[in-house]
């Protein structure tokens, strides 16, 4: 899925200004607890609905593999994708005190992801300090994106995302300069609130400049200095 040929120069990607992502610190505890529950580990196909929107909330799913997209759709039918989500991440934490499900969760490819039914959850509070902490980090990497899509350029924005992307990698030992992207430009598009034209000329603007380059749904992140400094507004 992701190239794991990680280089020393890889530390020099991790973005300065926000948003920031935070590698799970939970991740390696959580997975040792779960192995030792009766968790069931499913297989999720690409374009599978793992749980729409208003579905009774029964469980919370750790993704083990693969990418997921959350989106929601607002009242005239249009869907917001309201993030992406790979390994580390834990699905359905935003309905974690909800009856039902608070938005749609989408396999983006192949997927593994571990069940945690709620009942288990509650016989087993050491999983508690867990599931809030990534609850927290989650809240955290959402204030950082409202503020970014509220104050960055259309350039920035995709500058952000790919800093972004590249830290989530790297914090989970995968190279943080080659990134295969598995949504679509439309899809990129709909999540930094930008026209897939505007998507498509912002990386053709970053690629003509040297920062990265583009080969369909690969990016390579060229020149990470320069993508910092352009956040800055530098």
């Amino acid at each position: 899925m992701f190239d794991t040929s990680a280089s020393p120069g890889d530390a020099a990607l991790l973005p300065e200004s926000i948003p920031s992502a935070e590698p799970s610190p939970c991740l390696q505890d959580l997975e040792s607890l779960l192995r030792n529950l009766p968790v069931q580990r499913r297989r999720v196909q690409r374009k599978q609905v793992l749980f729409r929107t208003g579905q009774p909330c029964h469980s919370l799913f750790l993704i083990h593999a693969g990418f997921f997209k959350t989106c929601i759709l607002s009242e005239d039918g249009r869907e917001k994708i309201t993030g992406f989500h790979l390994r580390g991440d834990l699905l359905g934490i935003d309905s974690f005190d909800m009856p039902s499900y608070a938005c749609d969760a989408i396999a983006l490819d192949t997927c593994e992801i571990w069940e945690l039914p709620l009942a288990e959850l509650r016989r087993t509070p050491e999983l508690l300090p867990h599931v809030t902490a990534m609850l927290a980090n989650e809240i955290r990497r959402d204030w950082r994106w409202m503020l970014a899509l509220g104050t960055l350029s259309a350039e920035q924005r995709v500058a952000a995302f790919l800093l972004d992307l590249a830290t989530r990698f790297a914090s989970l030992g995968f190279s943080a300069r080659h990134l295969l992207l598995r949504m679509t430009r439309a899809e990129l598009g709909n999540f930094l609130a930008l026209q897939l034209e505007t998507v498509t000329r912002a990386l053709s603007r970053l690629a003509s400049a040297g920062l990265i380059n583009v080969d369909g749904r690969e990016i390579r992140i060229e020149n990470p200095t320069a993508l910092r400094a352009l956040l800055a507004g530098d």
